[in-house]
């Protein structure tokens, strides 16, 4: 392990960091369309529909990054890549639910799978891509499970927690990390440590789990950031849609913090919700929103320093780095 405290130098001229991983992704696509199949048609079509409809596979490749930066080579590639892809199934599986949840109507620019399918073949399918990504893990050690599973629960525990603050306009930025880290950056936490694990750099793996906190944080904070600016094409769904449901995200918490009128405008349509992205657009809120995204990713930067250097730890650096320059 690398004993520098320096922060990490990123070239923003750098190509795609995924291409580190590209041969590595192919052969997780492929394992990734036959976990699509199903004996039941209709499973294997919202599973496919929704898979396949143009997701970036953040987590796979930063999942697959991690257990070559630390050192894995092929003796546990293929538990690697299986990871990463049950990584991507779970991820897949909470959006699903998610659109019941909110009954949202369009995902990545498309009608979304609850829009076309319906509530209950759209939460069966959650459930399918949920089976398959541990059918993958289960035969991986029982920490390595076990961490699957925490953040599973984590995940769910968050989703409930954001549904119980909903409107709610006492909502604190404490409240708002707690969510986002359940249901966000446990994810990010949970491959990190397993890739680390896998990679046989055991030793390594709390950092790596750090990694993926300060990762997915800084992912979220970004998300919430867009979906008041938009537009509509970047973002793949209608701008403030977020704001139309009440949720909690963060320019809402820090607008309602900086002006009380907001709290009457969480989840109002017509000029009601006009008026609250005018006031979440507030420069000093998006100002502050993007520097705690900013301070995330020098989180992020400054564990990847305890990793020796190489190309996938580079590749990192520029993937987290990009975070907070989508699209803003």
């Amino acid at each position: 392990m690398g004993n520098s405290k320096q922060i990490l130098a990123v070239d923003h001229g750098r190509a795609n960091p995924a291409l580190a991983v590209a041969a590595e992704m192919r052969r997780g696509e492929d394992k990734l369309a036959e976990l699509l199949n199903s004996r039941e048609a209709l499973l294997a079509e919202i599973c496919r529909y929704l898979v396949n409809a143009g997701g970036k596979r953040l987590r796979p490749t930063f999942v697959l990054l991690v257990y070559r930066a630390c050192g894995g080579g092929e003796a546990r590639l293929d538990d690697a890549i299986d990871a990463a892809i049950a990584m991507e199934l779970i991820h897949s599986a909470t959006l699903l639910h998610d659109d019941i949840i909110d009954a949202g109507t369009v995902r990545r620019g498309k009608p979304s799978a609850f829009a076309l399918y319906g509530l209950g073949p759209s939460l069966v399918a959650g459930d399918f891509l949920f089976a398959r990504a541990f059918e993958l893990c289960g035969r991986f050690e029982d920490e390595l499970v076990r961490t699957a599973a925490q953040a599973c629960i984590q995940l769910t525990e968050g989703e409930v927690m954001e549904g119980r603050l909903r409107r709610n306009a006492q909502v604190t930025l404490e409240d708002y990390l707690r969510v986002i880290s359940r249901k966000t950056a446990s994810l990010f936490h949970a491959g990190a440590k397993v890739a680390a694990q896998l990679a046989g750099a055991s030793a390594a793996a709390p950092a790596m789990g750090r990694l993926g906190d300060a990762f997915g944080l800084a992912f979220q904070m970004i998300d919430d950031l867009l979906d008041v600016l938009g537009p509509e094409e970047k973002i793949g769904k209608p701008v403030g849609s977020d704001v139309r449901a009440g949720i909690p995200s963060l320019p809402v918490v820090l607008g309602v913090a900086r002006d009380s009128r907001l709290s009457g405008l969480l989840g109002a349509d017509g000029p009601g919700f006009e008026r609250a992205l005018e006031l979440l657009r507030a420069p000093d809120v998006i100002e502050r929103a993007r520097a705690m995204a900013v301070e995330q990713v020098a989180i992020a930067r400054e564990t990847l320093t305890e990793l020796k250097p190489s190309l996938y730890r580079d590749s990192l650096a520029v993937l987290i780095e990009e975070q907070v320059y989508r699209e803003l």
